[in-house]
């Protein structure tokens, strides 16, 4: 199956407005970051939400921003802990505020957008240690924030999604909040040069096999980060007792075969998880579902593994 039309098209789109020069080597972190955030602000169409905050949360020795997304109803609420994507290095929480309001009413769930660090101003593991603290911060403030502690999920795209699993990683590590879901949207899982799928879609699909290259070397410091689990969760040698996850990839994505991969490893130790990957869409179509009327079904779709989480933690308290 081809690449959705509508997608082609905007792809057509960015491709005629791209320099013929462009080169990722002389380009700037703060470039690229003024670049993306013009392109995904201009995509969105922002669906309103009964109420929205930004904050600024006190970590241990930091402070960072979040925004929250309640909907209607009575609290306590779910909640979502959601992290943007942008390869460690791009994205914010205006690049994804669509995204957050679309699973805000998809999911009827508070969803807090965590503003995490970004490299290469902050190197890994900055960036996963701001995951696990801000999903720390969260459980001790449910009830501040009107949520159930007992319903509290993580998810994320791309970059996104790593920092969502991996938050589960160090919570069962450390004893931490219990997560009940993990929504994974096209993640990071690890090495996704070792799979068809990085070399298939190399170019052409947004995320580029140059563009991956280019978020890691701004990203980890030095070659043994490349194994760690905190930046390859797929490489955890034990992920018994990982939260039931939702993996959603997409055909035409590099990290497509490394997604699929990370869902089967991840059954391969007891979590269920639930895995779809949808044939004609790219990476990043969370951002698209404005346009693309399949992108927007491809999340609702996952959005409907996220509420089935919550209403068997509910049962279960």
């Amino acid at each position: 199956m081809p690449v959705n039309p509508k997608i082609q098209y905007i792809l057509d789109q960015m491709a005629e407005m791209m320099p013929a020069d462009f080169s990722l080597d002389q380009v700037s972190p703060e470039a690229m970051r003024n670049s993306n955030s013009a392109q995904f602000t201009a995509l969105q169409q922002k669906e309103p939400v009964d109420n929205v905050e930004d904050r600024t949360i006190q970590l241990a020795d930091r402070e960072l921003p979040i925004r929250i997304y309640t909907p209607k109803g009575e609290a306590p609420h779910p909640a979502l802990v959601f992290y943007h994507g942008g390869g460690w290095v791009l994205g914010s929480i205006e690049t994804h505020d669509a995204v957050c309001r679309e699973i805000t009413n998809l999911a009827d769930c508070v969803v807090i957008s965590v503003e995490y660090r970004l490299a290469p101003e902050h190197k890994f593991p900055a960036a996963a240690e701001d995951a696990y603290e801000s999903l720390e911060w969260v459980a001790a403030h449910a009830a501040e924030l009107g949520i159930d502690p007992d319903r509290i999920a993580v998810g994320g795209d791309s970059a996104g999604g790593n920092l969502a699993t991996v938050a589960c990683l160090m919570a069962n590590e450390q004893n931490g909040p219990k997560v009940v879901h993990q929504f994974l949207l096209y993640p990071s899982a690890g090495p996704a040069f070792d799979y068809p799928s990085a070399e298939e879609n190399a170019e052409g699909y947004l995320l580029t096999k140059d563009m991956m290259i280019w978020f890691q070397s701004h990203y980890v410091a030095n070659e043994e980060d490349r194994n760690h689990p905190y930046l390859s969760p797929i490489l955890a040698e034990d992920l018994k007792g990982m939260p039931p996850a939702t993996i959603l990839t997409a055909q035409y994505d590099p990290l497509r075969d490394i997604g699929i991969a990370f869902a089967e490893k991840l059954r391969s130790h007891g979590v269920e998880v639930f895995h779809k990957n949808y044939d004609d869409l790219i990476h990043g179509f969370a951002n698209f579902t404005a346009y693309v009327p399949e992108a927007r079904q491809a999340v609702a779709e996952g959005v409907e593994e996220l509420k089935k989480a919550f209403i068997s933690a509910e049962r279960q308290v």
